[in-house]
């Protein structure tokens, strides 16, 4: 009976509570790296190769720690990029709301799990062996029940504990930080076509899946991080891998390379390619020039509201944040309230306008790459004779983009 209660106190390694509490943070770290890794960069978004015996590993792994289904995840997250922020989004904060999201994000996985159209849309590609079929699929939550054993036999009653904080830990931070968060707080480098942020530079907790917005604006780019002082713990291990013949990068996003100012180069079709290539970081610049033109108008615009004459002061301020939005995005309600402050802001005017044509240069899926080149060379044309020193800085700095 004395050596059962040991046994219970401590289990098979007698560990204290502040080593299991360290053994506990390692294995929650390589479920997430299975997550990120294999799961994420390599099944969804095939932007890396892992050998079969890496990727059997992360297999077996969530397999014991989550009990996913590789094809279910892989659809499901497929599924939100395609349909990322609108109706069938599968956990989207702008439609389900950040709260239900955040805290109840792994409900709204199992609900999207359950249909059958979405795994056989967005889920092919993934393993489909008899390992797979028989054995991870058919018992998924055999698994964890495994793994719950072994926690107990490992650690003793200490082990419940383990167990609870692994079985938590993917529905907190992905289901939870990336899913809601990543679509709520932080920084965006890149205005792609969605509210996804950076939620912190330094993905070390997460294993890299922190810098969202740099993920939805490459998706297939096995690399998270995209400036200098951003930090992705993943790519370490995938260098690692690769170092070891284990992992093959199959795609990364593209660098941004602008030719030399001195060299004055003109607005030729690499022009035109730089451009499309690196559109979210060329809209996320202009969305920079639009905050600014708007800040300095509220400020033109502060005394006439100081001596009583505030209407278009007022409807400005309450529009400003929509300046940063696509049209698509805005309700008519909303597009009407933007157009009547506009009216009387000429500036802010031409800055949206202008913004708008030279969205529709990589919009546009019939125009020939010659009538591209011409309509972008009309654009940086009109910016530079606007009389807007900040779109004429931005058009000087567009022409210098190269693919």
């Amino acid at each position: 009976m004395e050596s059962f209660f040991q046994f219970m106190a401590g289990g098979l390694t007698q560990m204290p509570w502040w080593q299991v509490a360290l053994v506990t943070l390692a294995l929650t770290h390589v479920t997430i790296i299975a997550v990120t890794l294999f799961l994420h960069r390599s099944q969804a978004h095939r932007g890396l190769d892992l050998h079969p015996a890496v990727m059997h590993f992360f297999r077996f792994w969530l397999w014991l720690t989550t009990g996913m289904i590789t094809k279910e995840w892989v659809a499901i997250h497929r599924k939100h990029h395609a349909r990322v922020e609108r109706d069938g989004d599968p956990h989207s904060p702008v439609v389900f709301g950040l709260g239900m999201v955040f805290f109840r994000g792994a409900e709204l996985y199992r609900r999207e799990a359950r249909n059958a159209e979405t795994l056989k849309r967005f889920g092919h590609g993934t393993p489909d062996d008899w390992l797979e079929r028989n054995v991870y699929t058919r018992f998924n939550l055999l698994g964890i029940l495994i793994m719950l054993g072994i926690d107990i036999a490992l650690f003793g009653a200490l082990g419940l504990t383990v167990w609870a904080i692994q079985m938590a830990w993917i529905p907190f931070w992905a289901a939870g930080v990336v899913n809601g968060l990543g679509h709520a707080v932080g920084y965006r480098n890149f205005a792609s076509p969605d509210t996804s942020t950076n939620v912190v530079p330094w993905g070390i907790v997460i294993g890299g899946e922190e810098l969202h917005n740099n993920h939805h604006a490459y998706g297939t780019s096995a690399r998270f991080s995209s400036k200098w002082y951003e930090f992705d713990l993943g790519w370490c291990y995938i260098q690692i891998l690769r170092s070891m013949r284990l992992a093959t990068v199959r795609k990364v996003a593209p660098r941004l390379r602008l030719e030399p100012a001195s060299a004055q180069p003109g607005v030729s079709l690499t022009t035109l390619q730089g451009i499309i290539t690196h559109r979210y970081e060329v809209l996320a610049r202009y969305t920079e020039l639009l905050r600014r033109s708007a800040s300095e108008e509220l400020a033109r615009l502060r005394p006439q509201r100081d001596q009583g004459s505030d209407s278009q002061f007022i409807m400005l301020k309450q529009v400003r944040h929509w300046l940063e939005r696509n049209d698509d995005d805005l309700g008519p309600e909303q597009r009407a309230q933007l157009e009547s402050a506009l009216a009387g802001t000429p500036a802010l005017s031409t800055l949206v306008q202008m913004r708008r044509d030279l969205e529709r240069l990589w919009e546009s899926s019939s125009a020939t790459s010659e009538q591209l080149l011409a309509d972008l060379q009309a654009w940086c044309q009109r910016a530079q004779q606007s009389g807007i020193a900040g779109l004429e800085q931005f058009a000087l700095r567009l022409s210098r983009y190269a693919a």
